[in-house]
């Protein structure tokens, strides 16, 4: 969606489609560019600790790729869990749903503007 990436997360993750997920994501941010990147995860009915510490994790990548990440659609059973594992999720923005979501990532990125050494 112009210069961010809708990533829509459709089955549970096991930990090979994670690690997948995130090496796919973090070429596809330097190939286009990518300013944003905003992950729907409404369809995931439940998540643990290496699940929880993906998300993190690319959110920081993403960060040092010069891109913003907003995680969407957090149902409350994935936030309970995240939270009695003492996931903190650590730089990951999170909002109610994909509108919500798209109006973060136009705030922070347009709020980062071209003076956050973007070389783009």
């Amino acid at each position: 969606m112009g210069e961010y990436l809708l990533v829509t997360i459709q089955v549970d993750m096991h930990d090979r489609l994670a690690m997948s997920l995130q090496d796919d994501l973090t070429s596809k941010i330097v190939s286009v560019h990518a300013r944003g990147v905003l992950i729907d995860i409404s369809a995931l009915e439940m998540v643990d600790s290496f699940i929880g510490r993906m998300f993190g994790d690319i959110a920081a990548m993403s960060r040092v790729l010069d891109a913003e990440t907003v995680v969407v659609g957090m149902r409350p059973a994935v936030a309970i869990t995240l939270v009695e594992l003492g996931l903190s999720l650590t730089g990951v923005r999170t909002a109610l749903n994909i509108e919500r979501g798209m109006e973060l990532l136009r705030n922070l990125t347009e709020s980062r503007g071209d003076d956050a050494g973007s070389t783009r």
